[in-house]
């Protein structure tokens, strides 16, 4: 994939603002750029690495502004980032010796599963009103979910938001803007862990990587501030229906 014209450039740019403005207020943003990237030529198992570029420097610029806001809690950090972290490595590395002809259909098919969880089952990510904030150690449920978040998220990265507030908005209780900024703490560190594997297996593109990371973080940046209000149910319904185009278009690729 050698043709980086202005409207490549152009169309990466947008692809990766939304996508970083989704994945910082729910998830799923990866659900356009992995099928946007493979929809221009890339490999499948090329496109699922190259994406982990802009997912990760996006998460740097959503921790830092959550924090600015005083909106990212540290109290059990580390609790909830083991089982994450855990997982993340044995996804990636699945991901990354996976044979070519399976990973296509396989990330495929996570991704339209995943658009059917937030289409069929939303109370998933939704917390409940006024209860205690739990720890890890409090909820074995929880502990199963950050490890099967990390394995997603480090194997196909797409949609893995709505696993992760399911676990700490739905299981731990957090309220939906501390659980956005933990979920991108703990993005931002099996993301880290993916990179490593991916870079190791020399599986980056880096200029399409960076063109898309441009836009993720611009789009992280101002969807911080749009974290309380924004209306879940649209943004869910949204994600759904470009999901299925997205992969309808990458079948044909």
């Amino acid at each position: 994939m050698s043709d980086y014209s202005l409207f490549y450039i152009l169309l990466l740019m947008t692809t990766g603002l939304i996508a970083g403005v989704v994945n910082t207020l729910a998830g799923g943003g990866s659900n356009l750029t992995i099928p946007a990237l493979m929809i221009m030529g890339m490999p499948p198992e090329i496109a699922n690495a190259t994406n982990r570029v802009g997912v990760f420097l996006q998460t740097l610029v959503a921790v830092k502004s959550f924090k600015k806001y005083d909106k990212l809690p540290t109290k059990g950090v580390l609790a909830i980032l083991v089982p994450t972290l855990l997982g993340g490595i044995l996804g990636a590395a699945s991901a990354s010796y996976m044979p070519n002809g399976l990973l296509k259909p396989v990330l495929l098919g996570a991704m339209v599963a995943m658009a059917l969880l937030i289409l069929l089952k939303p109370s998933t990510v939704m917390p409940p009103q006024g209860a205690r904030v739990l720890n890890v150690s409090e909820s074995p449920t929880a502990f199963l979910s950050l490890l099967g978040a990390g394995f997603y998220g480090g194997f196909v990265q797409a949609g893995v938001g709505f696993i992760l507030l399911a676990a700490l908005a739905g299981s731990l209780r957090y309220d939906l803007v501390r659980a956005n900024a933990l979920k991108m703490v703990c993005t931002g560190v099996f993301t880290a862990v993916a990179l490593v594997i991916f870079i190791a297996r020399n599986q980056i593109a880096w200029v399409p990587g960076l063109i898309l990371a441009s836009g993720t973080m611009v789009g992280a940046h101002f969807a911080v501030k749009l974290a309380i209000n924004v209306s879940q149910r649209t943004l869910k319904l949204f994600l759904f229906f470009m999901t299925l185009f997205a992969c309808t278009a990458a079948l044909f690729i």
